[in-house]
C-alpha cells in the first residue's frame, strides 16, 4: 500500500491530473437533481462505447470500394467476437442518438436552456447534428445495398439544391457516380472529422456545464430572471447543493450499468447491422430501409406527393434546424415549471408522436427507386411525343430501370455513361439489346432484370431516340461501340 501511496503521489506531483479531476467530482449539483438527470450522462458513456468499438473495428475494416464488404464479412465470420464488436458499435451508435433526443427532451421541458445557459443548448444541437451524421456515415460503412441506395437518395436530394446543388453533389460523392472515391471521402468523415468534432464538442459542453452548474428542477412561481438568478444560483448551491460525487454520481452510474447490460443483450441477440446484399445498381427490385435514427424521414418522405418533394425535402430541414437554435433566444427568461408552459409541452408532445409515428410508416412503407431530384427525372416531352405504344411502355421502363443514373437524356441526368439523346444514330437495335442485356464496360448488364418484353420496348423506345437531321442507325456492326465509361458520345 506504501508503495502504491508512493506511485500515486509521484503522477500526481507530475501530472497534475488529480487536481484535474477533483473539480469534476466534487462540485455542488442542486439537491433536487433526480433520475431526470442522468440522460447526459448515459449518452456520453455510449459515446465512449462508439469510441473503442470504432478504434478495434478500424484496426480490420478495409476502406476499399473492392474489399470493404468481404471485410466486415470477415470480420463477422473469422475474427473471434468480432460480430459481437459490430453489434455493440452498431446498437450503442442508436442508442446514442436515442438518448440524446431523450436528454435534449428533458431540457426542453424543463427549459434548462433560459439564461444562463443558452450556449449549452447550441452546443447540444451541434453535437446533435455530429452525431446523427456519424450514424449516417456509418451506413455507408456496410456498403451494401442499403448504402448504396441511401447514398443515392442523399446524392438526389443534394441535387435538388438550386444553383449548386451538383457541386455540392459532387463534393458529397467525389465525382458524378458512387463509386471507390464515395466510400474513401465518408470514410474520412466518419473515423476522423466527425469524431474529432464530436470530441471537441462534448468537452466544450462539459465546460459550460462547470461553469454555469447543472439547472435545478423547475419549480412553479420560481421564473428565471436574468438580473439576478446568478447570484441567487451560486447562493442556494452553497446553502443547500450537494457534491456531484457521490451522490449524483451513484444515480448516474446505476443507469449507465443497466444501459450497458441492456445494450450487450440486445447486440448478442440480435446480432451487428448488416451487412446486407453487395451494392448492384441493377437490383432496381431491392427494399432498402434506412437505419433507425432516419427511419422517421424515410417515412416522412414515402408520404410526400411529389409535387411538394423537393420544398420539404430542402425547406424542412433547415427549419427545423434553426427553430432548435434559437430556442434559447426566444425565451431565455421567465417559467420553466412544464404546469406554467402548456404550449411548449404541446409541441414537445407533438414532435414525438410524429417522429413515432412517422417511424412506424418508414418500416411499413414500401421503398420507391424514384429519385426526382437527380437520375429520374421526368422523362422531357420531346422524347415521348408520338411515339407507338411499346415504344411509350420502354419509357416507362426507361424511367423505373433508372437508367438516368448514368446517362442525361434532354441534358439532365447521370454522367456515368454518354448522353442518350441520339443513341439511336450509333446503334442498330441489335446492337442495343447485345449492350443492355450484356453491359460492358462500367455498364452493369440488365439481361437477368428486366422480362424479354420489357427488353423489346426499352430497345423500341431508345430506336428512336434520334435528332429530326439525323437517320437511325441501320448497318449492324458498322458504328463503333457505345463509350459507357466516358461522359461523351461516341464519334461518327
Amino acid at each position: 500500500m506504501r508503495f502504491l501511496a508512493g506511485a500515486l503521489a509521484w503522477l500526481e506531483s507530475r501530472s497534475g491530473l488529480g487536481a484535474f479531476i477533483k473539480p469534476l467530482m466534487s462540485h455542488h449539483v442542486p439537491r433536487s437533481a433526480t433520475w431526470w438527470y442522468v440522460f447526459g450522462s448515459a449518452t456520453l458513456m455510449f459515446f465512449v462505447i462508439q469510441v473503442v468499438t470504432g478504434v478495434c473495428l478500424g484496426t480490420m475494416y478495409a476502406p476499399s470500394a473492392a474489399e470493404a464488404w468481404q471485410s466486415l464479412r470477415y470480420i463477422d465470420k473469422e475474427v473471434p467476437a468480432g460480430w459481437m464488436i459490430r453489434a455493440l458499435h452498431g446498437w450503442s451508435s442508436n442508442a446514442m442518438v436515442v438518448m440524446m433526443a431523450i436528454h435534449m427532451l428533458q431540457v426542453f421541458l424543463h427549459a434548462s436552456y433560459k439564461y444562463p445557459r443558452e450556449l449549452n443548448w447550441i452546443t447540444g444541437v451541434c453535437l446533435l447534428l455530429v452525431v446523427l451524421a456519424l450514424a449516417f456515415t456509418g451506413q455507408v460503412m456496410r456498403w451494401d445495398q442499403d448504402a448504396y441506395w441511401g447514398l443515392g437518395i442523399g446524392a438526389s436530394i443534394t441535387d435538388r439544391i438550386p444553383v449548386f446543388g451538383s457541386q455540392i453533389r459532387d463534393l458529397l460523392l467525389g465525382g458524378p457516380i458512387i463509386g471507390g472515391e464515395t466510400l474513401n471521402r465518408f470514410y474520412a468523415l466518419h473515423v476522423f472529422i466527425l469524431p474529432g468534432a464530436a470530441i471537441a464538442l462534448v468537452g466544450l459542453h462539459m465546460a459550460l456545464i462547470m461553469r454555469h452548474g447543472i439547472s435545478e428542477m423547475p419549480r412553479p412561481g420560481a421564473p428565471v430572471r436574468p438580473a439576478s438568478y446568478k447570484k441567487e444560483y451560486e447562493e442556494r448551491m452553497a446553502r443547500d447543493g450537494v457534491p456531484f460525487h457521490p451522490d449524483a454520481s451513484q444515480r448516474d452510474m446505476i443507469f449507465c450499468g443497466v444501459c450497458l447490460i441492456a445494450l450487450v443483450v440486445v447486440a448478442a441477440i440480435y446480432g451487428p447491422f448488416g451487412p446486407g446484399g453487395e451494392p448492384d445498381p441493377t437490383l432496381i427490385d431491392t427494399n432498402p430501409r434506412p437505419d433507425y435514427p432516419f427511419m422517421w424521414l424515410f417515412g416522412a418522405v414515402s408520404l410526400l406527393p411529389p409535387a411538394s418533394e423537393t420544398f420539404v425535402m430542402l425547406v424542412t430541414p433547415g427549419v427545423i434546424v434553426l427553430a432548435l437554435f434559437l430556442v434559447p433566444f426566444l425565451g431565455n427568461a421567465g417559467e420553466r415549471a412544464p404546469s406554467r408552459r402548456p404550449v411548449m409541452v404541446l409541441a414537445a408532445a407533438f414532435a414525438v408522436i410524429a417522429i413515432a409515428s412517422l417511424t412506424w410508416e418508414g418500416l411499413a412503407s414500401r421503398w420507391s427507386p424514384v429519385m426526382n431530384g437527380w437520375s429520374a427525372l421526368p422523362t422531357p416531352a420531346q422524347f415521348v411525343r408520338g411515339r407507338t405504344p411499346l415504344e411509350m411502355q420502354g419509357a416507362v421502363v426507361f424511367q423505373f430501370a433508372q437508367c438516368r443514373n448514368c446517362h442525361a437524356l434532354g441534358g439532365s441526368g447521370g454522367q456515368r455513361g454518354p448522353a442518350l439523346d441520339d443513341v439511336a444514330t450509333r446503334f442498330t437495335p441489335e446492337q442495343l439489346t447485345r449492350q443492355v442485356q450484356q453491359g460492358g464496360g462500367n455498364m452493369p448488364a440488365y439481361g437477368k432484370n428486366l422480362s424479354r418484353a420489357q427488353m423489346d420496348a426499352i430497345v423500341g423506345f431508345l430506336s428512336t431516340l434520334t435528332p429530326s437531321y439525323e437517320t437511325p442507325a441501320a448497318i449492324p456492326g458498322a458504328m463503333l461501340p457505345l463509350p459507357i465509361s466516358s461522359a461523351e458520345p461516341a464519334p461518327r
